[in-house]
Protein backbone atom coordinates (compact mmCIF):
# COMPACT_ATOMS: atom_id res chain seq x y z
CA UNK A 1 0.00 0.00 0.00
CA UNK A 2 1.19 3.66 -1.06
CA UNK A 3 -0.42 5.16 2.28
CA UNK A 4 -3.52 6.39 0.56
CA UNK A 5 -6.64 5.19 -0.64
CA UNK A 6 -10.08 5.69 -2.41
CA UNK A 7 -13.81 5.83 -1.20
CA UNK A 8 -17.08 6.22 -1.63
CA UNK A 9 -17.26 8.00 2.28
CA UNK A 10 -21.16 8.69 3.25
CA UNK A 11 -21.78 11.84 4.42
CA UNK A 12 -22.60 11.83 8.25
CA UNK A 13 -23.15 15.43 8.79
CA UNK A 14 -22.90 18.56 7.11
CA UNK A 15 -23.11 21.72 8.91
CA UNK A 16 -22.10 25.20 9.23
CA UNK A 17 -19.68 26.90 12.11
CA UNK A 18 -18.64 30.34 10.46
CA UNK A 19 -20.60 32.13 7.41
CA UNK A 20 -19.35 30.67 4.16
CA UNK A 21 -18.04 27.32 5.56
CA UNK A 22 -18.62 23.84 6.14
CA UNK A 23 -18.02 20.92 8.55
CA UNK A 24 -18.64 17.73 6.86
CA UNK A 25 -18.43 14.66 8.45
CA UNK A 26 -17.94 11.64 6.33
CA UNK A 27 -17.54 7.68 7.15
CA UNK A 28 -14.27 6.85 6.05
CA UNK A 29 -12.51 4.98 8.31
CA UNK A 30 -9.56 3.47 5.67
CA UNK A 31 -8.45 7.08 5.53
CA UNK A 32 -9.24 8.09 9.17
CA UNK A 33 -6.75 4.93 9.83
CA UNK A 34 -4.13 5.82 8.00
CA UNK A 35 -4.30 10.23 8.44
CA UNK A 36 -1.81 12.37 9.97
CA UNK A 37 -2.67 15.77 11.15
CA UNK A 38 -1.46 18.61 8.47
CA UNK A 39 -2.48 15.73 5.21
CA UNK A 40 -5.31 16.13 3.11
CA UNK A 41 -7.72 14.20 0.57
CA UNK A 42 -8.35 15.17 -2.95
CA UNK A 43 -12.29 15.26 -3.59
CA UNK A 44 -14.54 14.90 -6.50
CA UNK A 45 -16.59 17.34 -5.90
CA UNK A 46 -19.66 16.54 -8.61
CA UNK A 47 -21.76 13.54 -9.42
CA UNK A 48 -20.25 12.91 -13.10
CA UNK A 49 -16.76 14.72 -13.75
CA UNK A 50 -18.45 18.43 -14.25
CA UNK A 51 -15.88 20.09 -12.99
CA UNK A 52 -13.45 18.19 -13.61
CA UNK A 53 -10.84 18.48 -11.04
CA UNK A 54 -11.09 17.10 -7.82
CA UNK A 55 -10.53 19.64 -4.84
CA UNK A 56 -7.71 19.46 -2.19
CA UNK A 57 -9.24 19.70 1.22
CA UNK A 58 -7.56 19.65 4.64
CA UNK A 59 -8.38 16.74 7.11
CA UNK A 60 -9.90 18.58 10.01
CA UNK A 61 -10.00 15.52 12.48
CA UNK A 62 -11.11 11.69 12.52
CA UNK A 63 -13.22 10.13 15.52
CA UNK A 64 -13.19 6.67 17.15
CA UNK A 65 -15.79 5.31 14.38
CA UNK A 66 -13.54 5.91 11.29
CA UNK A 67 -15.43 9.31 10.72
CA UNK A 68 -13.36 12.25 8.79
CA UNK A 69 -14.05 15.48 9.04
CA UNK A 70 -13.35 18.09 6.30
CA UNK A 71 -13.55 21.99 6.85
CA UNK A 72 -13.73 24.00 3.74
CA UNK A 73 -14.92 27.38 2.65
CA UNK A 74 -17.62 27.68 -0.21
CA UNK A 75 -15.85 29.37 -3.01
CA UNK A 76 -16.54 27.84 -6.22
CA UNK A 77 -18.90 25.11 -8.09
CA UNK A 78 -16.43 22.45 -6.54
CA UNK A 79 -16.88 23.34 -2.87
CA UNK A 80 -20.56 24.39 -3.07
CA UNK A 81 -21.67 21.03 -4.74
CA UNK A 82 -19.81 19.51 -1.03
CA UNK A 83 -21.10 22.04 0.87
CA UNK A 84 -25.34 21.16 -0.19
CA UNK A 85 -24.63 17.34 0.34
CA UNK A 86 -27.10 15.47 2.65
CA UNK A 87 -26.42 12.54 5.04
CA UNK A 88 -26.17 9.01 3.24
CA UNK A 89 -24.86 10.95 0.58
CA UNK A 90 -21.18 10.06 -1.31
CA UNK A 91 -17.93 11.76 -1.75
CA UNK A 92 -15.47 10.03 -3.65
CA UNK A 93 -12.15 10.75 -1.44
CA UNK A 94 -8.46 9.84 -2.52
CA UNK A 95 -6.33 9.74 0.55
CA UNK A 96 -4.58 11.03 2.70
CA UNK A 97 -2.35 12.72 0.93
CA UNK A 98 1.08 14.83 1.36
CA UNK A 99 3.59 15.18 4.02
CA UNK A 100 1.95 16.49 7.36
CA UNK A 101 3.08 17.88 10.65
CA UNK A 102 5.97 16.43 12.12
CA UNK A 103 5.55 16.67 16.38
CA UNK A 104 8.80 16.08 18.59
CA UNK A 105 8.96 13.35 21.43
CA UNK A 106 10.45 16.09 23.08
CA UNK A 107 8.45 18.85 22.71
CA UNK A 108 6.04 19.59 25.36
CA UNK A 109 4.59 23.07 24.60
CA UNK A 110 3.01 23.63 21.34
CA UNK A 111 1.90 27.08 19.81
CA UNK A 112 -0.58 26.98 16.64
CA UNK A 113 -1.61 30.16 14.89
CA UNK A 114 -4.54 30.08 12.78
CA UNK A 115 -5.72 32.57 10.50
CA UNK A 116 -8.88 32.54 9.57
CA UNK A 117 -9.93 28.88 7.42
CA UNK A 118 -5.95 28.43 8.72
CA UNK A 119 -7.72 26.20 11.73
CA UNK A 120 -8.80 23.69 9.38
CA UNK A 121 -5.77 21.52 9.63
CA UNK A 122 -4.51 22.47 13.02
CA UNK A 123 -7.50 21.26 15.30
CA UNK A 124 -6.46 18.16 13.49
CA UNK A 125 -2.92 18.59 15.35
CA UNK A 126 -4.06 20.28 18.38
CA UNK A 127 -6.53 17.07 19.22
CA UNK A 128 -3.62 14.78 18.18
CA UNK A 129 -0.95 16.59 20.47
CA UNK A 130 -3.65 16.77 23.17
CA UNK A 131 -3.53 12.91 23.41
CA UNK A 132 -0.05 13.02 23.10
CA UNK A 133 -0.16 15.29 26.63
CA UNK A 134 1.09 18.08 25.08
CA UNK A 135 0.59 21.81 26.53
CA UNK A 136 -1.49 23.19 23.60
CA UNK A 137 -2.16 27.03 23.08
CA UNK A 138 -3.91 28.24 20.00
CA UNK A 139 -4.01 31.63 18.77
CA UNK A 140 -7.48 32.28 16.89
CA UNK A 141 -7.53 35.44 14.38
CA UNK A 142 -10.07 36.35 11.92
CA UNK A 143 -11.56 39.77 10.35
CA UNK A 144 -14.76 39.69 13.54
CA UNK A 145 -15.94 38.14 15.65
CA UNK A 146 -18.59 36.12 13.75
CA UNK A 147 -15.70 34.88 11.18
CA UNK A 148 -14.04 32.94 14.46
CA UNK A 149 -13.77 29.59 14.80
CA UNK A 150 -15.77 28.43 17.65
CA UNK A 151 -13.31 27.71 20.74
CA UNK A 152 -16.21 24.45 21.86
CA UNK A 153 -14.83 23.31 18.34
CA UNK A 154 -11.03 22.58 20.21
CA UNK A 155 -10.06 19.91 22.38
CA UNK A 156 -11.19 20.39 25.93
CA UNK A 157 -8.17 21.95 27.75
CA UNK A 158 -6.33 23.96 24.65
CA UNK A 159 -5.69 27.55 25.87
CA UNK A 160 -7.40 29.81 22.96
CA UNK A 161 -6.49 33.41 22.65
CA UNK A 162 -8.50 35.64 19.81
CA UNK A 163 -8.13 38.68 17.88
CA UNK A 164 -9.95 40.17 15.53
CA UNK A 165 -9.11 42.85 12.84
CA UNK A 166 -12.43 45.17 13.82
CA UNK A 167 -11.55 44.66 17.56
CA UNK A 168 -15.05 42.67 18.20
CA UNK A 169 -13.74 40.04 20.32
CA UNK A 170 -10.63 39.39 21.68
CA UNK A 171 -7.44 41.55 21.23
CA UNK A 172 -7.94 44.01 17.93
CA UNK A 173 -5.79 43.16 15.10
CA UNK A 174 -4.08 40.70 13.08
CA UNK A 175 -3.40 36.87 15.02
CA UNK A 176 0.63 37.58 14.36
CA UNK A 177 0.26 40.73 17.03
CA UNK A 178 -0.16 37.34 19.33
CA UNK A 179 2.38 35.74 19.09
CA UNK A 180 5.20 37.72 21.00
CA UNK A 181 3.49 36.99 23.90
CA UNK A 182 3.35 33.01 23.57
CA UNK A 183 6.28 32.55 21.64
CA UNK A 184 8.69 32.40 24.19
CA UNK A 185 7.94 28.84 25.78
CA UNK A 186 6.89 27.06 22.81
CA UNK A 187 8.68 24.10 21.78
CA UNK A 188 6.96 24.05 18.72
CA UNK A 189 5.35 26.35 16.88
CA UNK A 190 2.98 25.54 14.13
CA UNK A 191 0.98 27.96 11.48
CA UNK A 192 -1.53 27.46 8.70
CA UNK A 193 -2.93 31.12 7.55
CA UNK A 194 -2.62 33.23 4.17
CA UNK A 195 1.02 33.71 2.60
CA UNK A 196 0.57 37.56 3.74
CA UNK A 197 0.73 35.73 7.64
CA UNK A 198 4.10 33.94 6.86
CA UNK A 199 5.86 37.03 5.44
CA UNK A 200 4.79 38.44 8.89
CA UNK A 201 5.80 35.35 11.11
CA UNK A 202 9.22 35.58 9.42
CA UNK A 203 9.68 38.88 10.35
CA UNK A 204 9.29 38.57 14.21
CA UNK A 205 12.48 38.66 16.27
CA UNK A 206 11.14 36.42 19.15
CA UNK A 207 10.75 33.76 16.06
CA UNK A 208 14.39 33.87 14.76
CA UNK A 209 16.13 30.62 15.39
CA UNK A 210 12.79 28.88 16.76
CA UNK A 211 11.41 26.28 14.46
CA UNK A 212 7.60 26.99 12.87
CA UNK A 213 5.74 24.49 10.65
CA UNK A 214 3.50 26.21 8.10
CA UNK A 215 0.78 24.43 5.71
CA UNK A 216 0.76 26.20 2.38
CA UNK A 217 -2.92 26.55 1.06
CA UNK A 218 -2.13 26.00 -2.75
CA UNK A 219 -4.61 25.18 -5.64
CA UNK A 220 -3.80 21.38 -6.77
CA UNK A 221 -4.85 19.74 -10.02
CA UNK A 222 -3.75 15.89 -9.18
CA UNK A 223 -2.92 16.02 -5.35
CA UNK A 224 -0.02 13.32 -6.41
CA UNK A 225 3.04 15.50 -8.14
CA UNK A 226 2.31 14.33 -11.43
CA UNK A 227 1.25 17.85 -13.01
CA UNK A 228 3.54 20.06 -11.25
CA UNK A 229 1.00 22.62 -10.60
CA UNK A 230 1.09 23.42 -6.89
CA UNK A 231 5.03 23.99 -7.55
CA UNK A 232 6.47 26.60 -5.33
CA UNK A 233 10.05 27.87 -4.58
CA UNK A 234 12.32 26.91 -1.52
CA UNK A 235 15.33 27.69 -0.44
CA UNK A 236 15.83 24.20 -1.41
CA UNK A 237 14.58 24.72 -4.72
CA UNK A 238 11.28 23.96 -6.64
CA UNK A 239 9.02 21.85 -4.31
CA UNK A 240 5.42 20.02 -4.99
CA UNK A 241 2.79 21.49 -2.58
CA UNK A 242 0.75 18.49 -2.36
CA UNK A 243 3.45 15.48 -3.16
CA UNK A 244 6.39 17.71 -0.66
CA UNK A 245 3.89 19.42 1.75
CA UNK A 246 1.97 20.78 2.18
CA UNK A 247 3.94 21.33 5.70
CA UNK A 248 7.18 23.29 5.16
CA UNK A 249 9.70 24.84 7.56
CA UNK A 250 8.65 28.00 7.28
CA UNK A 251 12.79 28.94 7.32
CA UNK A 252 12.83 27.30 3.80
CA UNK A 253 10.38 29.30 2.17
CA UNK A 254 11.08 32.83 3.55
CA UNK A 255 14.71 34.96 4.51
CA UNK A 256 15.90 37.88 5.88
CA UNK A 257 17.26 39.01 2.90
CA UNK A 258 13.85 38.58 1.19
CA UNK A 259 12.33 40.32 3.64
CA UNK A 260 14.96 43.62 3.92
CA UNK A 261 14.68 43.94 0.41
CA UNK A 262 17.49 42.63 -1.11
CA UNK A 263 15.23 39.80 -3.21
CA UNK A 264 11.93 41.62 -4.50
CA UNK A 265 10.12 38.19 -5.21
CA UNK A 266 9.84 36.10 -2.11
CA UNK A 267 8.69 32.08 -2.60
CA UNK A 268 5.22 32.78 -1.41
CA UNK A 269 4.64 35.18 -3.92
CA UNK A 270 2.76 33.18 -5.94
CA UNK A 271 0.51 31.20 -3.30
CA UNK A 272 -3.42 30.87 -4.19
CA UNK A 273 -5.70 30.58 -1.78
CA UNK A 274 -8.66 27.91 -2.62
Amino acid sequence: MDGRVQVKARVKSNSGLIPGTRLVWLDAPAIAELAKPGQFVMGRCAENHDPLLRRPLSLHGIDDSGGVALLFEVVGRGTSWLSERAPGDLVDLVGPLGNGFSIRSDAEKFLLVSGGIGIAPLAFLAGKAMGLGKEVTVLLGARGASQLFPASQLPKGAFIVRATEDGSEGTKGLVTSLIDDYAGEADQLFACGPAAMYRSMAGLDCLKGKPVQVSLEEKMACGVGACYGCTVKTKNGLKQVCRDGPVFELADLIGDGELNGEEQNTPLEDLRRL
